[in-house]
Parts: structure tokens; C-alpha cells; sequence
């Protein structure tokens, strides 16, 4: 008799670990085919290399993973490590690989340069730097017709910060909390996340607004972001046009405009179309037009920081601040503009330009022949693959797949974005929107990375997960993606 218990509880326990098994670790559909196979990696060792980054590196170089992947090579929306492992790289090194990692025609294009010449100062004349600018000022609408080349977001952020307040001669700024602008000692204080601040001095000058964040923020609803996806169990009574959040945050803005400005005159508001390190936030309709037009009406300027979300990815458009309908009068760009090559710009008007001839203004590197090269090929890549156009149709797609996790685990309170601009924030309860605990964040993420996926991680809390992969994604790499968050989640909710 005993045995016959011993071993039905056997059997018992066996079928239970069983389907424990099957609940944890089923099956995924294979990885999307790759017909790129890397060379062989003959560098340093891993452990060598991580000895390396300890002793000769900064110790504030971030670096992601509990075991950090070594990358080796790329190719389009792949990388391999040194052991040969493939991932599918839907971060895009920080949204900056747009068209594909090593894509053949930019890469064509970069060697070709490099045979005829690698610098010059723009003190001298060379052809690329002349034909690229109007290639890429023919982009943008308006009378956007000046570039000044640097080669980071930061130099190109930096440089808008100095433009406007030589212009208008003001020196105050005004942006929104949640938004990051680069992290230099002059962006510091334009930066609005704690995050990213250091106990030094910054901000002199600068004054933030309240973030109009329909999913977080005491205003919004279900039908005030321009996304295929809306906030959840938010009723929102808006009408005939008019979005009342948006309208509630631009009357924050102009409460600041009005109590914390010079009276006479403000300088500038500096806003990205989509908040990118805050989370892949988006903004209540109306609300960037309605808060350039109070800027504007105080005599200041807009400057629309298009670091992460220009170059077609938001996919309607080829810039992001075209979604809201406005046109700045100065906008900072990098990251996909060169698809990983160090390049960025500022373009704004000419009569901007002009008081920047006040004093002597030079950039050694910016506008060099080779990056010049470079960015002029990503241009031609883009309109040739018709990029923009692949964005607006995969991006709603991707983002509604995603969207029905939701309806599967509670974990999931928000998603958000719009073309392959996305973002998945992850929280302990819906209710409050608490954010979800560090280390079930982690442990999801690092089980995405492990099932052959790199995704960023963002907002505030760090609960969001940042889709913005290279936009030569397919839609079977939106599906793999998909499945093997909807795995992750399944096994750590």
C-alpha cells in the first residue's frame, strides 16, 4: 500500500514538474534566418577584455547584462559576439543604427571617402561637406536651411542652447521634466532626469514644465497620444479636435512661462517629439503646438531635439516634430543621421545663423569629408529602401502585437510609441502604475537577451523597455520579438 503511494506521489510530482517545464520553458519559434555568416573572431579574450574595461576604463562606462555580450560584428538588424552568437538588435545601439549595421552601400561609401581623403578643416573647401548639407537641409521644411556639423547629440544640443541665447538674447531656457538633452556639464541642467545630474552646479538659467505624459501624468486619456496604442482604464471626454490634457499641460507650461521668465522676454523651449531615455513617452495631442505658440508669443524661440526620433523612423514623417504639425526654428539631430558614425547637426534659419557670426564659432571634426560621406549615403539609403514608408506600416503593426500582451499579463501597464519608436513600461500594479521591482525588470530583460534579443531599458524608474531597432527590421522580427517577450513574461510575472 505504501508503495502504491510512494508512487502515485511520484507520478503526481513528475506530471507537475512537468508542466512547470512546460510553463517556463516552451518552445519559441526559431530565431528569423540570417543569410550573414561573421568572420571568425581572433581578438582578446572576454576575460582579458573585462580586465581591460576595469583598470583602463572609466568606471562610469555603463555596461548592460549581469555577463555583458561581447560584440564582434554586425550585419543589417544583426550583431554576433565573439563565440559566434546571434542576436537580434532591436536597440539599434541606442537608436542610432537607422538603416542596418555595416549597411553595404554606407559602408561602400565610407571606404570610398577613405581613399580620397579623410580630413581637411573646413577652413578649405572639399565637395562633400557642400553637397551633403543641402542634401540634408532639402529635408526639412520651412526655411531650415542652415547646418552648423558636429559630431554628437551633446556638441549638436550644446550648440542649439548657445544659438538661441545669442539670438534672442535671453539667457533663460525652458524644458520638460522627464526629458533628456545629453549629459555634458552645459546639458546638465536641460537634462530633467535625476538620474543623470551629478551634485555640481547646473541649470543656471534653465527651468523645467510639468511632463505631459498622458500614461503617468494627472492629465490624459484614451485617445490622446498619436499611437496605435492608448492608455489604458483613463476615460478621456475629449472632443471636436481638442485634446484637454494637451491643453492642460500648456497652461503648466505657460504658468512657468509666466512666473519663472524674465517678464520682458523668454529664450527658448527645447522639447524632443518623443521623449526617448524618459521611456518612449509621447505627448497629448496639440500639446508641442499649443506650448511653441506660448513660447513664441513671449518672443521666444523652439528648438526640437530630433536626436532619436528623426530620420523617418516615427514613420509618417521623415521628422518627429512634423507629427505635432509645427516647425521649429532650430533643430539638433544625431544618432541615425550617420547610422553609427560619429556625426550630428544643427540647422535652423538664417537669421539665427547670423548672430553666431558675433564671435568665431569652429568645430575640428564636424563636417569632416569622411562623416560627410557617410551621412549623405545613409540619405540615399533611406529614400532608395523607402525607410519612412516600411516604419508607417511595420511600426503600427509591431506596436499592436505588442499591445495584446497586455491583455495577457498584468505587468504589462503600458505600451506606446509610434514607427519603430517604442516603448513597454512594466509595473507592480495597474492601479497605481507603481513601477515594477528592479529585479523583476532585470531578470526579464536578461531573459530576452538570452533568448537572442538586445533591448534598452528607460524612463525614470527604469521599468521601460525601449524598442528602436534598425529600421530594416522585418515583420518576422517584430513576431520573434513578440513571442520571446511574451515567454519572459510569462516566466516572471
Amino acid at each position: 500500500m505504501a508503495k502504491k503511494i510512494l508512487r502515485g506521489w511520484d507520478v503526481t510530482v513528475k506530471a507537475f514538474a512537468r508542466r512547470q517545464c512546460a510553463c517556463t520553458y516552451s518552445t519559441l519559434p526559431e530565431m528569423p534566418p540570417c543569410d550573414f555568416t561573421p568572420a571568425p573572431y581572433k581578438g582578446k579574450s572576454y576575460d582579458e577584455s573585462m580586465k581591460i574595461r576595469k583598470e583602463n576604463l572609466t568606471p562610469a562606462l555603463l555596461t548592460y547584462y549581469k555577463k555583458p555580450v561581447m560584440i564582434h560584428q554586425g550585419y543589417m538588424q544583426w550583431l554576433f559576439d565573439t563565440d559566434g552568437k546571434r542576436y537580434l538588435d532591436m536597440f539599434g545601439g541606442i537608436v542610432t543604427v537607422s538603416v542596418g549595421h555595416c549597411h553595404l552601400k554606407v559602408t561602400e561609401s565610407a571606404r570610398d571617402q577613405l581613399g580620397k581623403l579623410w580630413h581637411t578643416t573646413n577652413i578649405y573647401l572639399h565637395p562633400t561637406i557642400h553637397e551633403y548639407a543641402e542634401k540634408l537641409a532639402a529635408t526639412l521644411p520651412g526655411n531650415l536651411k542652415v547646418v552648423y556639423f558636429t559630431n554628437s547629440g551633446s556638441e549638436a544640443n550644446d550648440l542649439a542652447v548657445l544659438m538661441a541665447r545669442m539670438y534672442t538674447g535671453v539667457f533663460d531656457i525652458v524644458s520638460l521634466r522627464n526629458a533628456y538633452h545629453g549629459a555634458s556639464p552645459y546639458l546638465m541642467g536641460l537634462t530633467a532626469m535625476s538620474s543623470w545630474r551629478f551634485n555640481v552646479p547646473t541649470g543656471f538659467g534653465i527651468h523645467q514644465s510639468m511632463n505631459a505624459d498622458p500614461y503617468r501624468g494627472p492629465w490624459g486619456g484614451e485617445n490622446c497620444r498619436d499611437s496605435p496604442s492608448q492608455v489604458v482604464g483613463r476615460p478621456c471626454d475629449c472632443g471636436n479636435g481638442e485634446c484637454k490634457a494637451g491643453i492642460n499641460y500648456a497652461e503648466q507650461l505657460e504658468d512657468v512661462l509666466r512666473f519663472s521668465m524674465p517678464k520682458e522676454k523668454i529664450g527658448a523651449l527645447f522639447v524632443e517629439s518623443i521623449q526617448g531615455v524618459g521611456g518612449a513617452v509621447q505627448f497629448p495631442k496639440n500639446f508641442v503646438k499649443r506650448a511653441f505658440d506660448a513660447v513664441r508669443a513671449r518672443g521666444g524661440i523652439c528648438i526640437a531635439d530630433e536626436v532619436q526620433t528623426g530620420f523617418g523612423r516615427t514613420g509618417d514623417h521623415f521628422w518627429g516634430f512634423q507629427n505635432h504639425g509645427v516647425i521649429p526654428d532650430i533643430v539638433s539631430m544625431a544618432k541615425g543621421i550617420g547610422n553609427g558614425f560619429p556625426l550630428a547637426a544643427v540647422v535652423t534659419t538664417p537669421e539665427i545663423a547670423q548672430s553666431m557670426g558675433n564671435a568665431l564659432h569652429f568645430n575640428t571634426y564636424g563636417g569632416n569629408p569622411l562623416a560627410c560621406a557617410v551621412g549623405s549615403s545613409v540619405l540615399d539609403v533611406i529614400e532608395e529602401e523607402k525607410i519612412q514608408a516600411h516604419c508607417a506600416e511595420l511600426g503600427p503593426y509591431f506596436i499592436l502585437e505588442l499591445r495584446k500582451l497586455m491583455d495577457e499579463f498584468d505587468i504589462v501597464g503600458d505600451v506606446r510609441g509610434k514607427g519603430l519608436m517604442i516603448g513597454v513600461e512594466l509595473v507592480k500594479n495597474r492601479e497605481t502604475k507603481e513601477a515594477l521591482q528592479a529585479d523583476k525588470v532585470n531578470a526579464i530583460w536578461e531573459e530576452i537577451k538570452d533568448s537572442g534579443i538586445l533591448v534598452g531599458k528607460g524612463g525614470f524608474y527604469g521599468s521601460v523597455l525601449r524598442i528602436k531597432p534598425p529600421m530594416c527590421i522585418t515583420k518576422e522580427d517584430a513576431d520573434f520579438t513578440v513571442a520571446v517577450m511574451r515567454q519572459a513574461f510569462k516566466n516572471h510575472s
